[in-house]
């Protein structure tokens, strides 16, 4: 009995450290010093002269499934042309080092669902959507068909018909 736990041990450690080594090649795409109210003003202004929205995922780079969603969009092709067709996509930082306060405020104060969170903003900057991440998930990363209706239903196209 005390090899199987050993073995199931030295399996598990080998799987978090495979998981980090992952994880540190994964790109980090949220900033500790941008300004996250200039961010989203920025997106909003855009959204409103290319007639998308703006898709905030809100977390940190300290925050694994808020890697793995980032690499998603990047990597899968469906999800990104949705994405990039329909969204301005941001990533707003919320870190121990800058929480953006001001800014997570102005979002619906979206951290309540855990991270990462997504925020929908209309062309007007105004929050139309809050999604729990969670909902996306699929094993032990994201279902491209629930990340896809997901978003497709908080579309311009859909939302404003």
């Amino acid at each position: 009995m005390r090899g199987l736990k050993n073995i199931f041990f030295l399996a598990a450690s080998l799987m978090a450290a495979l998981s980090m080594f992952a994880q540190e090649n994964i790109k980090k795409p949220y900033s500790e010093t941008l300004d996250a109210m200039q961010q989203i003003d920025d997106a909003v202004a855009l959204a409103a002269k290319t007639n998308r929205y703006v898709l905030c995922q809100v977390g940190g780079n300290w925050c694994p499934w808020c890697l793995k969603f980032a690499h998603f969009v990047d990597t899968n092709a469906q999800v990104h042309q949705l994405i990039d067709t329909n969204f301005v996509y941001i990533h707003v930082n919320y870190s121990r080092g800058n929480k953006n306060p001001v800014a997570m405020k102005r979002l619906g104060n979206p951290g309540r669902f855990g991270y990462p969170v997504f925020v929908i903003l209309n062309k007007e900057g105004e929050v139309i959507h809050i999604q729990n991440s969670a909902y996306l998930e699929e094993g032990n990363g994201y279902s491209v068909k629930e990340v896809s209706d997901c978003f497709f239903n908080w579309t311009p196209s859909i939302v404003e018909q």
